[in-house]
């Protein structure tokens, strides 16, 4: 096991300082902007001795500011953690700041943030991916062993993930508590890990999954040791053909995936399967309908009455007055956008026309998982069409050519299935990703299987 990774320092502790560690984070953090927020929390005794987490910035922890990388939150600071922070810190976790994001979580590269565009570790020209986009760059960055938190909406941990060359875990939904989530979507959020290895990962969904009171959607489905990692052979292994015979997967990318599935040849039986319902001109729209009504709806409550941005109600006729300018002001275009839009999506009129539309179709593309795995322990697509595009391209991308990025993941996010994002290999010196998908609460397995392609990748 190399240095930098979870196991490694459970192994090898007096080989690490949590000082050296704070220096190189704000050193390497001063030129690529990964961290919103830097502060060396308390140290903890328990399974994780001291090791470091850090935390997204839509996750509220206590008397840090969470701001959701928002002009509307930058000076909130929760009076309590989240759930999966208290985990964490319950664990021995040492808490060590907060990763920058797209606005709310609504982008793609990190290039939504209202305080300052994080850079690739690989290439500084790169974006990081989004938008948990600083969870994965700063993993990627930092030699010590890290958990970083992130969430997904749609695809917020494979992204950056891939774009960085890290492994990311995405549950199931309703596997990791939402409680002190800041919300995009609450029928698609979810919070999940991102680790150096697959047993990084695995070890922090071990420690922040369960049930919890505060959240009413998290399962009592039974949790195992996730981190007891076991290599699979003798699989049957899908590759949705919907999800890779597509315009727009870049020759290397490709190139890996094809390799990859040689590879995996090695542990199991690889097959193409008919899956329609994944196509992007399915998954895509009915994705953003669901996801903008949900964002429109949950955004309301920043008005700047009760906390966050504000202004001096004395200097407004009336509080509509008041509101649309606090709101013109603290909330970035693509928020604006999706607000828009969201709120067009849940009118009378229209709800039945795209609303319910879409929900219908996410039912059957979740009927569709459910069929695919019954015959298959494993589905394999790549985790993005493409390598980390220069900031400068990802700037110039209409709202839809934005959008059209998401085709591998939102998806399995509609679906609500686990992800596991591993490294796989390079193109033009950049990281690509393989992204493995299992049935709902299939952490454990997919980890496994995640584990042994890591393993093999490595022979």
């Amino acid at each position: 096991m190399e240095k930098g990774t979870v196991k490694h320092f459970l192994n090898n502790r007096e080989e690490y300082s949590n000082q050296e560690f704070l220096k190189e984070m704000k050193e390497k953090n001063e030129g690529l902007n990964f961290m919103r927020e830097i502060e060396e929390g308390e140290e903890n005794s328990g399974e994780l001795e001291n090791i470091p987490f850090i935390v997204k910035d839509a996750i509220c922890t206590q008397g840090t500011v969470t701001s959701a990388g928002s002009e509307m939150l930058k000076d909130y600071r929760p009076p309590f953690d989240a759930t999966v922070v208290e985990r964490l810190k319950d664990s021995g976790g040492k808490f060590y700041g907060k990763t920058n994001m797209d606005e709310f979580g609504f982008g793609t590269f990190s290039t939504n943030c209202a305080f300052a565009t994080p850079k690739n570790p690989h290439e500084e020209e790169r974006v990081v991916g989004g938008s948990s986009g600083g969870a994965g760059a700063a993993v990627a960055a930092l030699d010590y062993p890290l958990i970083s938190v992130g969430e997904s909406t749609g695809g917020s941990i494979t992204n950056p993930a891939s774009y960085n060359g890290v492994v990311g875990v995405t549950p199931t939904y309703g596997r990791v508590s939402r409680y002190g989530l800041v919300d995009y979507a609450n029928s698609l959020d979810k919070i999940g890990v991102l680790a150096k290895t697959v047993f990084g990962a695995a070890k922090g969904l071990e420690i922040i999954a369960g049930e919890d009171d505060n959240d009413q959607t998290t399962s009592s489905e039974e949790l195992n040791p996730y981190s007891d990692l076991e290599e699979k052979e003798n699989l049957k292994i899908g590759v949705p053909k919907q999800m890779i015979e597509v315009d727009g997967i870049e020759d290397g990318v490709r190139e890996n995936f094809e390799t990859s599935l040689e590879k995996l040849e090695e542990i199991g039986e690889v097959q193409r399967v008919d899956m329609p319902l994944l196509s992007a001109d399915v998954t895509l729209p009915a994705y953003y309908i669901i996801a903008m009504a949900e964002a429109s709806t949950n955004l309301a409550k920043f008005s700047g009455m009760r906390y966050g941005f504000e202004k001096d109600p004395e200097d407004f006729e009336d509080f509509n007055e008041y509101f649309s300018e606090v709101r013109s002001e603290a909330f970035g275009d693509e928020v604006k956008r999706r607000i828009l839009l969201g709120t067009y999506i849940r009118k009378a009129g229209y709800r039945d026309q795209y609303y319910i539309k879409a929900a219908k179709v996410r039912t059957k593309i979740i009927n569709s998982f459910e069929e695919a795995f019954e015959e298959y322990d494993v589905l394999v697509t790549p985790s993005m069409p493409n390598i980390a595009p220069k900031i400068e391209e990802a700037e110039s991308l209409s709202p839809a050519e934005m959008y059209a990025m998401d085709s591998m993941t939102v998806g399995p996010n509609l679906a609500g299935v686990p992800q596991v994002s591993v490294p796989n290999g390079e193109s033009n010196g950049m990281p690509t990703g393989l992204q493995f998908l299992g049935p709902q609460f299939g952490e454990e397995k997919l980890l496994d299987i995640a584990y042994s392609f890591e393993n093999l990748k490595s022979e």
